[in-house]
């Protein structure tokens, strides 16, 4: 019964880690279009969704830990350790993605159109990394013998 609470948490964490990312996709056009004013409240939406997604990656990262030491399954097993590569590819990269970029909005003389390429870029970036971390976890290839 704890096992499969603590499943339910991991994935109730990965939706809460990757969901948000996709919102942010029609956002971006809409960021686009804005005036300084609403532009501020979609930046807004994006600092939230960061911070969501970071909070979320804490208690994914801890559930995910306890499921490897309630479970079956041991930290050599090929899925574990390319999500665990990754993971740490992904959180790399949201540190230096988002933030900095969310920034540079308010600096006098920015370019706002490369910003918000620049931010639709790394959003992209963002979903391949958590998706291809998803797919390790669901389908648990065997590369090789862990």
């Amino acid at each position: 019964m704890l096992y499969r609470l603590l499943l339910y948490v991991h994935i109730f964490s990965v939706i809460l880690s990757i969901g948000p990312f996709f919102v942010l996709l029609p956002l971006i056009k809409k960021l686009r279009a804005s005036e300084a004013r609403t532009q501020q409240a979609y930046l807004d939406v994006f600092r939230f969704s960061v911070r969501l997604a970071k909070h979320a990656g804490h208690v994914l990262v801890a559930s995910g830990v306890l499921l490897v030491l309630a479970g079956p399954w041991t930290w050599k097993t090929p899925w574990i350790v390319m999500t665990l590569i990754l993971m740490a590819s992904s959180l790399f990269f949201l540190a230096r993605a988002f933030s900095p970029t969310i920034r540079k909005f308010s600096e006098t003389g920015q370019d706002k159109d490369a910003l918000i390429q620049l931010l639709q870029r790394s959003v992209w970036i963002y979903i391949v990394l958590l998706m291809a971390m998803l797919w390790f976890m669901v389908t648990k290839p065997a590369l090789w013998q862990g």
